[in-house]
Parts: structure tokens; C-alpha cells; sequence
């Protein structure tokens, strides 16, 4: 990479010339298709070159997306437009879908009203070449799409390898035709329906829990975590959220419980450090960090924190506990408690709340509840 190029800049121009091939070769495969299957008289070949041309659409808008989500940030959108890649990715699902809808409606017609096709040895050699064409596009394009980290790619490429298998298909039955003379052209076309549409549906619920939000990747929020917890005044990481705002894009907060006898200017050189260095392994933003103190030199508030993690930790709903803190002269305690999906928070608050209540009087007791975001223990 020169000097002057950014990543952001050779992750588009992968994407761009990536989608341009893929373009250049379904359009040539719907041109010969469609004359094959009109000649011949094929629903079914006629049908895959539909699906072609649908493959040609997406790699436009996939060229488009990729185009608009890397503008820069302006004043209106100020941490930049990466998410316009999953809304590409949304109409592109729309388009294959689409396209096996349709084609599910000309296969049933066929079915209905059956037309024998009328395959020349030309016909099927062309048939054959664009399987391997398929096959080598689609692999070609799956890898760029991993490289880069773009769905869009990644989702073109695994439609293209499933184009080969209703291409194989397609073949298969030309040949069945030939040697037999019976004719499973309509039923083949319903299939390659089912195929698109199947396609369509996953791709689309992918991007949509995209667009919803998903739990962060294990890996990166463990090694993110050990990064932080590297440091010997860190006494642990706790709370961790990626906010994504494109592929590669990635903001987090986090919080993390230092010793209560750190000054402000050792806390600000500490979270300053860990914010470089988490950039740095992994490419995260670390936007927020917050803070948790613990007891030190306190073995009351020790004993404390043991007896109140062994009662909360009982419960099997309760996945963490962090953040403690206890005043034991002004009789004031508070931690968190991270609740897993199988209780309402209000409920398990209310539980927690009047146990370590009886347990001690005379204490105010704060407790917050935490999301099950990305712990993993």
C-alpha cells in the first residue's frame, strides 16, 4: 500500500473492482444463457439467466454501497456512513429474493402448461462452461469478501456457488432430455426457485441482524479484555459494548475497576494507554472507559464483597458480579450485577435487593443492572 492510500481506500477499491468482474461475467453468462434458453425453448435455463442478471444488479449496488459508505463524516453523520453497506446488502436479499419469486410463478405456469425443450450439443457445452464459470467466480469472489470483511462480497460469492450447483442442475437435466427424452425442465425451475428464494430469505436475515445489532464477536471482546486486564492496577474489565458503525468500524465502552487510591492524573495517563493500545491489537475504538474502585486495606469490606458475590452468584440468572464497593462506616454499598435473558431485570433487582437487605441491616443498598452484552464466562 503507498503512502498516501488508506485502508478504507484499498478496502473499496477490493470491493469495486471485485464487484466489476462479477459483472462483466454474469452479464456475459446472461447473454448466453438467454439465447440458449430461448432457442432451445428452456424454462429452466432461461430462469438461471434471470438469476444471473439479479447477481449482475447486486454487484451494482454492492459497487454503490461501497461507494456512498465511504464518505467522510461530516457534521450531520459524524461517525461516517459505513452502515449504508448493510442497507445495500438489504436490497440486494430484496433483488434475489425477488427474483425467486417470479421465477417459482414461471415454473409452476411451465408445470401447468408443459413446452419440450430442444437441446443442441452447442446448447450444453455452453451450459457446462458457465458452471465452471460459477465455481471460479463465486470462490473468487467469497475469499475477496473475507479479505476485505465485506457481506455484500461475501453474500455474492456464496450465491454464485449455489448459481453453479441450479446450473449443475440445469445441465443434468438437459442431458436426462437428451438421453431419455423426458422432460423435468419446469420441476428443475421450481427448484432453482426454492434455491434463489432460500438465498434471498438467509441474506436478508443476516443483514437484518446486522442492522438490529448482535452480540460482538467472542474473540474480539476476549482478547480486548485481556488487553485491559494486562495492566497489574487493573483489577478487572467488566461492561463491554461495541457500538458498529460499518465493517471494520467499531467504538467501545467499557468499564474497569482501579484501586480507590489512584489520583485522577495516574487514572488519566492509565485509560489514555489502554485506549492507544486497544487500537492498536485490534483496530476498536475505545470511546468510553469508566470507572469502578475497589476496597483496599479494608478486610471488613472484603469479607463483605465475598459473603454478597457468594449470595448473588447463587442465583443461576445472575451471570456476574463486579463493581462493589462498601462504605462500612457510613453504611452504604453498591455494586452491579449482569442478569442473564432468563429474568426480567426488574424482577431479579427486587430479589437481590431484599435478600442482601436482610442480610444487612441498617445498609443502603444500590445495585445496577447490567445487559448480558458480551460476558463470557
Amino acid at each position: 500500500m503507498s503512502n498516501n492510500q488508506t485502508p478504507e481506500m484499498n478496502r473499496d477499491q477490493v470491493i469495486i473492482r471485485t464487484s466489476i468482474i462479477g459483472i462483466l461475467a454474469n452479464l456475459l453468462l446472461v447473454a448466453f444463457k438467454a439465447f440458449v434458453g430461448i432457442v432451445s425453448n428452456s424454462i429452466a435455463v432461461i430462469l438461471d439467466a434471470v438469476n444471473n442478471l439479479s447477481d449482475a444488479l447486486s454487484s451494482i449496488i454492492t459497487i454503490v454501497g461501497a461507494k456512498l459508505s465511504g464518505k467522510l463524516p461530516d457534521k450531520q453523520h459524524p461517525l461516517g456512513y459505513g452502515r449504508i453497506e448493510y442497507l445495500s446488502a438489504m436490497i440486494v436479499s430484496g433483488i434475489v429474493l425477488y427474483a425467486g419469486i417470479t421465477s417459482a410463478v414461471e415454473s409452476v405456469k411451465k408445470i401447468i402448461h408443459p413446452e419440450k425443450p430442444d437441446y443442441s450439443t452447442v446448447s450444453l457445452v455452453i451450459i457446462a462452461v458457465a458452471v465452471v464459470v460459477k465455481i471460479l467466480l463465486g470462490r473468487y469472489v467469497k475469499a475477496q469478501g473475507k479479505k476485505v470483511n465485506s457481506g455484500s462480497l461475501v453474500a455474492s460469492g456464496s450465491d454464485a456457488l449455489n448459481d453453479a450447483i441450479l446450473s449443475g442442475s440445469v445441465l443434468a437435466s438437459a442431458v436426462i432430455f437428451k438421453l431419455t427424452g423426458l422432460s423435468l425442465e419446469p420441476f428443475v425451475g421450481l427448484v432453482i426457485s426454492v434455491f434463489i428464494i432460500k438465498s434471498g430469505i438467509e441474506m436478508m436475515k443476516e443483514t437484518l441482524d446486522q442492522i438490529l445489532g448482535m452480540r460482538a464477536d467472542k474473540e474480539v471482546t476476549d482478547r480486548i479484555k485481556a488487553i485491559l486486564n494486562e495492566e497489574p492496577q487493573v483489577h478487572g474489565a467488566y461492561d463491554l459494548i461495541l457500538h458498529n458503525y460499518g465493517p471494520d468500524r467499531d467504538l467501545a465502552s467499557v468499564h474497569i475497576e482501579l484501586p480507590d487510591t489512584m489520583t485522577v492524573r495516574e487514572v488519566d495517563r492509565l485509560t489514555r494507554k489502554l485506549e492507544a493500545k486497544v487500537y492498536r491489537e485490534t483496530g476498536v475504538i475505545l470511546a468510553g472507559v469508566g470507572l469502578y474502585s475497589y476496597n483496599t486495606g479494608n478486610d471488613e469490606a472484603a469479607r463483605i464483597q465475598n459473603d454478597v458475590r457468594e449470595r448473588v452468584l447463587a442465583h443461576d440468572w445472575a451471570v456476574q458480579f463486579h463493581g462493589f464497593y462498601v462504605d462500612t462506616g457510613a453504611r452504604q454499598m453498591q455494586f452491579d450485577v449482569v442478569m442473564s435473558f432468563d429474568i426480567q431485570p426488574k424482577e431479579g433487582l427486587r430479589i437481590l435487593h431484599e435478600e442482601i437487605q436482610r442480610a444487612y441491616p441498617g445498609y443502603s443498598i444500590a445495585i445496577a443492572p447490567d445487559v448480558d452484552v458480551s460476558v463470557t464466562e
